[in-house]
């Protein structure tokens, strides 16, 4: 990507940040550009469906099989990309740094970084292990000038880790930890009380960014609380396999054409989604 263009890009998202905003979560080049087309004003990338879309369990596909894709994403349309990291791909901060720095080259503007590891003994990194992976990814992004959105997420409720009691006040602490550190925004998916999101917006000044679910408090509540960013995550993805497995079903079992005839999008609407492809 031309610099220019992808500095432009990144003010863009990182000035989106001054007022509430959804980020829709695309999966494949195609997925990111029906939802430029909705109008959003940037997209993020949603690792579980990267994943499953490839053929892997979310968090076991390759690097670069993931980053191939990704490439796609960011081709595929004019707004600003930001990308599911998981924890980096990387066992060294060194190697994390090494696919920050391919996701900066092929035009990212922003990137999440999970603090979870997956190991149910142990299935956090260690708070100070966080923070110097966040202040050495924001080190790169100065040595590269390119000042990408580094959004660091904390996994506790995700994963529901730990005494409920007392999660409210280690995910403060860690979010507070990783703004310390040189993170730009913070990410807590799962949360949805409206007290304990009330709680983390007085204890940290950066963005703050939730994750939809059915439980989510309204759009309006969360604005009136402070916080600018709601994602979709593997939702769009999930929505879009229930409405082919439903349909799949009613082919097969009932020979019903309906679901995949009746106010769908024609091939002819599809393919000019794609007439043009810019140089990016």
């Amino acid at each position: 990507m031309k610099m220019e263009n992808h500095m432009l890009k990144n003010a863009t998202f990182r000035n989106l940040h001054s007022d509430f905003f959804i980020l829709p979560n695309a999966w494949d080049a195609i997925s990111a550009k029906i939802l430029e087309e909705c109008g959003f004003k940037a997209i993020g990338t949603t690792s579980a469906g990267i994943a499953a879309s490839s053929g892997y369990q979310d968090r076991k596909i390759p690097f670069q099989t993931a980053i191939a894709t990704i490439e796609q994403i960011i081709k595929a349309v004019d707004v600003p990309v930001t990308v599911d990291m998981e924890d980096g791909y990387g066992e060294s901060i060194q190697e994390i740094l090494q696919n920050v720095r391919q996701m900066i080259l092929i035009g990212a503007t922003g990137i999440n970084l999970e603090d979870s590891t997956m190991d149910s003994k142990d299935p956090l990194y260690d708070i100070s292990v966080q923070q110097k992976k966040i202040a050495a990814i924001k080190e790169l992004c100065i040595k590269e000038g390119i000042p990408i959105f580094l959004n660091a997420c904390t996994d506790l409720y995700w994963c529901n880790i730990g005494d409920p009691s007392l999660r409210i006040h280690k995910m403060i602490k860690r979010a507070k930890a990783y703004e310390k550190a040189g993170a730009d925004g913070i990410f807590v998916p799962g949360i949805s009380s409206i007290e304990e999101i009330q709680l983390l917006r007085s204890e940290v000044s950066c963005p703050i960014n939730l994750l939809a679910a059915a439980n989510t408090p309204s759009i309006s509540k969360l604005k009136e609380i402070g916080i600018q960013r709601v994602s979709c995550g593997s939702a769009p993805f999930r929505a879009t396999m229930t409405f082919l497995k439903n349909a799949g079903e009613q082919l097969l079992n009932h020979g019903n054409f309906l679901p995949i005839t009746s106010d769908v999008l024609s091939y002819q609407e599809v393919d000019h989604l794609f007439s043009v492809r810019k140089e990016t």
